[in-house]
């Protein structure tokens, strides 16, 4: 069974929104300890981004020093 195609196909998925999760997490917890509160809006955003987008957030936020910064970045065409 571990070498059918659906259990592989099933277990990737599974892999990437736990990837996913994680990487949501952190970002969170980077821009709450940056900025105390995030808006809602913005969050619900955040969590619309690709795992590749997150990831190029994170090393974006690094340079932030408002929020308007993370607002900016956010409405960037990709």
């Amino acid at each position: 069974m571990q070498e059918s195609v659906i259990y592989q196909d099933i277990l990737q998925k599974g892999e990437e929104r736990g990837k996913k999760q994680e990487a949501l997490q952190l970002i969170m917890r980077l821009l709450t300890h940056r900025f105390a509160a995030i808006e809602p809006e913005i969050e619900q955003q955040i969590r619309t981004l690709s795992i590749a987008q997150l990831e190029e957030l994170a090393e974006a936020l690094l340079d932030f020093s408002s929020q308007n910064d993370l607002v900016n970045y956010l409405a960037q065409p990709d």
